[in-house]
């Protein structure tokens, strides 16, 4: 790897940390500010907000391996600072805490560790900051540090005093472990790791919506609601969905399954195209979420049959109306225009589901598919006769390729 390489992939992973901390930080401290609320790149890499108003101002800084950056005279403490002296107005006393966060440890003796929240000594670290600055002759640090230098000795003794340096921090790589500790109170009995999964991702789409200026912040209320409704989610009466629309490639699904018996069965119904579509989508989110939640325990494979039994008896019955409805003598525009009524029927019942709670729309409209697919359930009134020539044309052709 190049050093340009490992500087991005640094970076990279620094920024990550900064947002993924975010989250950390809100659920963490939540219970004491229920009022407030937490933004990323707007007043500092984080802040808190109380009505709009920065009341912290957190810097994070991620580094693998040594622990380096607490000096007196290190880049990390002076890049940091300059940030505060140039946004965070560092001469009012009444001005937001300001709070370094960094993965490194702040070593005896230096103005960093006299700022940890436990063994707070702001004069003697204003000294020693102010005695660094003097004395580095590092270029790297030079504007802080004539920055600091031009503040008065009490408006320094003002701006240390807001300093806080949140030392030790867990890495990018420990940050799921302390969320499960934070939450531990609602982590599931099982599936642990598919409910925090979810919540992550919860993060990730607030997250980003925050970095693209689609919203401001997000409160501690909204967060605790969020996390209790990925909770439910994991109820005896309720399952989470872990596939969503955003996770599918289109055109790659489209391509694989456009040719499958369900397919078919829908254009014997003259089913219009962009529906079609849709339902391939419908039919791949359905059989690759059945697969996740029986490989993580989340369902029992009798469960999911018996759901299917159920779709199958709901099917029967309106097929069987269907059938009396048409007669003997029906033409084929007939069939077709019932069988289109029945699929566009079935679509939109929301009668059957696989639990009680559990209600989204793709998973059984995905399901009938997968049984339509089987032969199982059908919508052209003569479907079971059609599947048998087209099954038959797909024999021959198969044992023509194994020749």
């Amino acid at each position: 790897m190049t050093a340009s390489q490992h500087n991005a992939s640094a970076s990279a992973v620094g920024y990550l940390y900064q947002v993924n901390w975010a989250l950390v930080e809100l659920l963490e401290r939540a219970p004491d500010r229920p009022d407030q609320a937490i933004s990323l790149e707007t007043h500092d890499d984080v802040a808190w907000e109380q009505s709009g108003s920065p009341v912290d101002l957190l810097q994070t800084k991620h580094h693998v391996g040594v622990s380096t950056g607490l000096g007196d005279k290190d880049t990390d403490i002076w890049k940091t600072l300059l940030v505060w002296m140039n946004t965070a107005q560092p001469t009012d006393p009444q001005g937001p805490a300001l709070i370094l966060v960094t993965t490194s440890v702040a070593q005896p003796g230096t103005a960093a560790h006299a700022l940890r929240r436990d063994v707070r000594d702001t004069a003697t670290a204003a000294a020693r900051l102010t005695n660094a600055a003097q004395t580095s002759a590092a270029e790297n640090t030079k504007i802080a540090r004539d920055r600091f230098l031009q503040l008065t000795e009490a408006e320094r003794q003002v701006f240390i005093a807001r300093v806080v340096v949140a030392d030790g921090a867990p890495g990018a790589d420990d940050l799921d472990g302390k969320l499960a500790r934070i939450l531990w109170h609602a982590l599931p009995v099982s599936n642990q790791d598919t409910f925090l999964s979810l919540v992550w991702r919860w993060w990730a789409g607030v997250a980003l919506d925050m970095l693209r200026g689609n919203r401001a912040r997000v409160s501690a209320r909204e967060a605790h609601a969020a996390i209790s409704h990925l909770r439910d989610q994991f109820s005896e009466d309720n399952l989470p969905t872990t596939v969503e629309l955003a996770d599918v490639e289109e055109a790659t699904v489209i391509a694989a399954h456009g040719e499958k018996v369900f397919v078919h069965q829908m254009r014997w119904v003259e089913y219009n195209e962009p529906n079609l579509r849709r339902a391939i989508i419908d039919y791949y989110r359905a059989v690759t979420q059945a697969t996740r939640w029986l490989t993580e325990d989340l369902i029992g494979l009798h469960e999911l049959e018996k759901f299917e039994d159920n779709l199958k008896d709901e099917w029967a019955r309106v097929f069987a109306d269907m059938v009396e409805d048409l007669g003997i003598d029906a033409d084929e525009a007939a069939k077709v225009a019932a069988g289109k009524k029945l699929l566009r029927t079935l679509r939109d019942s929301t009668a059957v589901n696989v639990r009680l709670q559990y209600n989204e729309p793709f998973f059984a409209r995905g399901r009938r598919h997968h049984l339509a697919d089987g032969g199982g359930i059908g919508w052209h009134p003569d479907f079971q006769s059609r599947l048998e020539a087209l099954l038959s044309v797909a024999a021959p052709s198969a044992a023509a390729e194994g020749e």
